[in-house]
């Protein structure tokens, strides 16, 4: 064949080196394009897509006796170098295809029967020219003939126009040589092309033949069409004569059609026969089924009497009471020997009353009529016991409480304050709080009468300890009584300042307090957990008052558990802290008379201990956090309240005696209750304790604005002397409350006020003293003064009695005999002034005021009478300094 610039030897080289190590060998290898068309409607490949450059290799493989023929496409990488793309095997090569829709009729398919998907339209390969396309498939079909026997069906394409065009483009005849397997067509190679020959497509006889044939015919290349149409109508001549000869064998025919017919026949008899068995077989099944529905039904029916069965004997046993439950809920004894018994039933009780309800019982068995009964049966038992217990709980407690009050041991006696002990009552009621938690659960009405019953008996025990306790506790106290009267006018000056120790008397109120608030919440708090009140601890985290409660008998843990733990979670229920404040006033109602008679006892010997009292109280009240200890707060908070209401009550009394100083009568110096409320305040702060600093406060307040207020008054009787007598009780108290104020802010905001009286009435009395001595001085200033608001200076001394003449007047009259006028003015302070010890201070304050004073009229003078002389200021201070 002619060689095509598309199969070279360099291109053949690289393809043998794509395929180096699969011990192939190329046969032909050429340049293609590859593109992939789509499936039209009418079957056909429609457009194309873009053309990827791509070379076809025919390679051969020997293995043995047999020769195996692939079909090789090739890529171009990114480097130039031929790369292996796809391999077909062309024992499966079933069409070849020459696309109709390519004019040039250079495109071409290969369709493969093993391949995966036949939906997708194979590729397409266009070659060249026809040329090349001639020479791949010419190769194609003499390799599919002489080494797989076979060739592959071509369409769109004349076989015949095929071999002629190969007879033109073959250089060498072929040779033919003997092999044992048969002629094979030898491979004639040109040397100087090195072009692989294939195999011939027909044998040498076959060829021969085909000459004499067309020899027949006179036609050239351009013949071929009517050489191909003369083929056709001779294709059908001979398929005429193939039917006119089948219709010859007619008698053969006819036997096949017998033939025919009888096996219809055989086959209509099976189908009925099938038919028959069909219908048997479909009884059968349906009788199959019907067994199977009976007995399935039979073993659901066994199944579910197998559960009722079971369910049955469970409610009979739910149902069932045990006789010796029966037996202790209904005439059982209650001793403490038994309790392990009783509650053991109570909690069978218990358990089996839930079980018979609702949620824990299947709805469907709760109206049946056993159910019902039983029901009746078991709360007729509850009601039974809860009675027969309460009535023996009651009767317990008050036999207790009788036993103990009957014991005069348990109380104190003369000569010997003896602490209550409540430790073995307690432990009695411990043995049966497992009771109670029981009888809560069956039935929480009943509970309301044994609180009544238990607080009522422990009532009358704690009053009785706590009335023997205060008698002993006030009977055994030594304390001299110290008077009331502390701020009297006719009481001595001396009557207070060394009153008698009375430290004993709020030390027995602390007493009793340590010993019974302690005692009061411990029973609050047994009281809430042993009549199972839903309440949190009552006793705060280290006890009472921040320390320990002073009885070690563990009042709080009653040693049971909670039988519903719902009820233990639950939170402050109010309706519940209502109940137990009710049921605690009840347990401790008429205690606090005791302690009014404590604090009014101490009241009487010494009003002042109310303050160290009332701090003793507020500190144990801010222990009390706890909701549920209820009523010992408003015990502690009526104590102070009593207590506050008694200092009051002494307050007021002292602010009376204040008040009923004698206004008729001329007072002279410093009054007594000046003098004497020092001393008080000083006793006051010494009793201070705790929280007790606002109630003293509160009294300072009052104390000292009724004093203030009376001193006042008491000046106003006598106008002459009111400065004097104001700035000397002014004194007096600042120099009694000098080191208290220090340390005292009310106090210390009083002695500010009366430091301001004080100086205001030294500015009074040394004003009226001045201006008595240099009244005609200090006149002719104002009036001066009063017209520099109206005229300018320089017209002051055209005024009448304003005149230059008039100032040297005045001037002659007040200045000369200076120094007599001003020993005048200390003589006339000194004269009423009772305190000598203020006469210093009051007279460094006149001389400093006068000189103030006269500076001013100097300045004055020197501005509206500049040309006048007169006694400077200079050696006025000088004078003064002399003086």
């Amino acid at each position: 064949m002619a060689k095509s610039s598309a199969d070279d030897a360099e291109l053949r080289r690289a393809c043998e080196a794509a395929i180096e190590g699969t011990k192939q060998k190329v046969v032909m290898s050429i340049r293609v394009a590859k593109s992939r068309g789509i499936w039209g409607k009418s079957g056909m490949l429609g457009r194309q897509q873009m053309a990827k450059p791509r070379v076809l290799a025919l390679s051969t493989k020997e293995k043995g006796p047999r020769t195996k023929a692939f079909l090789r496409v090739l890529k171009y990488s990114t480097g130039g170098v031929l790369e292996p793309a796809k391999l077909y095997k062309l024992k499966h090569l079933s069409k070849v295809e020459v696309m109709t829709n390519d004019p040039s009729g250079c495109t071409f398919t290969l369709g493969f029967d093993n391949l995966r998907s036949q939906s997708v339209a194979p590729p397409q390969w266009t070659m060249r020219n026809i040329d090349d396309r001639n020479r791949l498939l010419l190769c194609i079909l003499n390799i599919c003939k002489d080494v797989l026997e076979r060739l592959p069906k071509v369409v769109g394409i004349d076989v015949v126009e095929m071999a002629l065009w190969a007879k033109e483009n073959t250089p060498t005849v072929p040779t033919q040589r003997s092999h044992q397997d048969g002629p094979v067509a030898s491979r004639v190679t040109e040397s100087d092309l090195k072009v692989t020959v294939e195999k011939e497509l027909v044998s040498q006889a076959e060829e021969e033949d085909m000459e004499a044939l067309l020899g027949t015919y006179v036609m050239g290349i351009g013949e071929a069409e009517a050489f191909s149409e003369r083929l056709k109508r001779e294709l059908l001549a001979l398929e005429a004569a193939n039917v006119h000869a089948i219709l010859e064998s007619e008698p053969l025919i006819d036997e096949v059609l017998q033939g025919l017919e009888a096996a219809t026949n055989c086959v209509d008899d099976m189908d009925e026969w099938l038919g028959i068995f069909n219908v048997k077989l479909r009884h059968m099944r349906e009788d199959i089924e019907s067994i199977e529905t009976r007995n399935n039904k039979l073993e659901m029916q066994s199944v579910n009497n197998k559960a009722l069965i079971e369910e049955l004997d469970k409610l009979l046993e739910r149902l069932r009471v045990p006789s010796e439950y029966a037996a202790c809920l209904t005439g059982g004894v209650f001793d403490e020997a038994r309790m392990i018994q009783n509650v053991e039933a109570c909690e069978w009780l218990t358990g089996a009353l839930r079980g018979l309800e609702v949620p824990n019982l299947d709805p469907i068995y709760a109206n049946m009529r056993s159910v019902r009964e039983k029901r009746a049966e078991l709360e007729k038992l509850k009601s039974t016991f809860v009675r027969r217990a309460s009535e023996f709980l009651r009767n317990y407690f008050a036999s207790l409480v009788d036993f103990m009050i009957s014991d005069k041991s348990y109380f104190s006696q003369r000569g010997q304050l003896k602490r209550p002990d409540h430790a073995d009552l307690r432990y009695k009621c411990r043995t049966y709080a497992r009771l109670l938690q029981h009888l809560k659960s069956l039935d929480r009405n009943c509970l309301g009468l044994l609180r009544k019953a238990y607080c009522s008996s422990l009532n009358l025990l704690l009053r009785r300890e706590a009335r023997e306790f205060a008698n002993e506790l006030r009977a055994s106290t030594k304390a001299s009584r110290n008077p009331t009267v502390w701020l009297e006018a006719s009481s001595g000056s001396g009557q207070n300042a060394n009153a008698a120790d009375t430290s004993t008397v709020s030390e027995a109120y602390g007493k009793m307090l340590t010993i019974f608030i302690p005692l009061l919440v411990d029973e609050s708090s047994f009281f809430a957990h042993f009549m199972c009140f839903e309440v949190p601890a009552l006793v705060p985290p280290g006890g009472v008052n921040g320390g320990k409660s002073g009885y070690d008998d563990d009042d709080d843990d009653l040693g049971i558990m909670d039988i519903d733990e719902n009820d233990s979670k639950s939170g402050k229920n109010s309706a519940e802290l209502a109940a137990l404040n009710e049921s605690l006033q009840d347990l401790l109602d008429g205690i606090q008379e005791d302690f009014y008679a404590v604090v009014d006892w101490a009241y009487k010997i010494d009003p002042l201990r109310c303050i160290s009292m009332h701090g003793i109280t507020e500190r144990y009240l801010s222990g009390q956090k706890a909701d549920a200890a209820g009523f010992v707060r408003l015990l502690l908070g009526d104590l102070e309240s009593r207590i506050s209401m008694q200092f009051n009550r002494f307050v007021d009394e002292a602010c009376h005696q204040i008040e009923r100083n004698d206004r008729n009568v001329r007072q002279m110096g410093a009054l007594s209750y000046i003098l004497r409320f020092a001393t008080l305040a000083t006793r006051m702060e010494q009793y201070i304790q705790g929280q007790s600093r606002d109630l003293v406060d509160q009294a300072y307040t009052k104390f000292v604005s009724i004093m203030f207020v009376t001193l006042e008054k008491i000046a106003q009787t006598d106008p002459k002397y009111a400065d004097i007598f104001l700035l000397e009780n002014y004194a007096a108290f600042q120099n009694s409350l000098y080191d208290l104020a220090n340390v005292v802010p009310t106090l210390a905001k009083f002695y500010h006020q009366a430091s301001e009286a004080y100086e205001q009435a030294c500015t009074r009395h040394i004003s009226m003293i001045i201006y008595y001595q240099f009244e005609r001085l200090f006149q002719f200033a104002r009036r001066i003064e009063d017209l520099l608001y109206t005229i300018p200076p320089e017209e002051v001394p055209f005024q009448l009695g304003l005149s230059k003449m008039d100032l040297r007047k005045m001037l002659k009259s007040s200045l000369s005999g200076v120094d007599k006028s001003i020993s005048a003015m200390y003589k006339k302070l000194q004269k009423n002034l009772t305190s000598e010890e203020l006469l210093p201070s009051l007279w460094d304050k006149c001389k400093k005021e006068f000189l103030d004073k006269y500076d001013s009229f100097a300045q004055l003078v020197a501005k509206i009478y500049p040309t006048e002389t007169f006694f400077s200021v200079a050696e006025m201070r000088d004078l003064l300094a002399s003086m």
